[in-house]
């Protein structure tokens, strides 16, 4: 089964892609590393911030990994970046 999300994008994330947001059809059971790699295989440039993103999944934040979600329609998933500053 599938799931279509909207999945958020933030800071370098937007830039990478070129994008605030889309509209994406996921598995509905994955692992968050097989979720990140979908939306790298979309937008390859996400690669540079691969060693540092985060995923929010409902407003909870998820680490990149082996941790199961299961995706329902209309979820929300947002990219984010480390912020840089000081």
């Amino acid at each position: 089964m599938t799931a279509e999300v909207l999945v958020l994008y933030f800071a370098k994330s937007a830039e990478l892609t070129g994008l605030k947001s889309e509209t994406v059809s996921f598995q509905s059971q994955l692992t968050t590393l097989q979720l990140w790699q979908e939306l790298e295989k979309r937008h390859p440039k996400l690669s540079a911030v691969r060693e540092h993103v985060v995923l929010a999944l409902r407003q909870q934040y998820v680490a990149v990994g082996d941790q199961q979600v299961i995706l329902q329609e209309g979820d929300e998933v947002a990219v984010i970046p480390p912020l840089s500053g000081g």
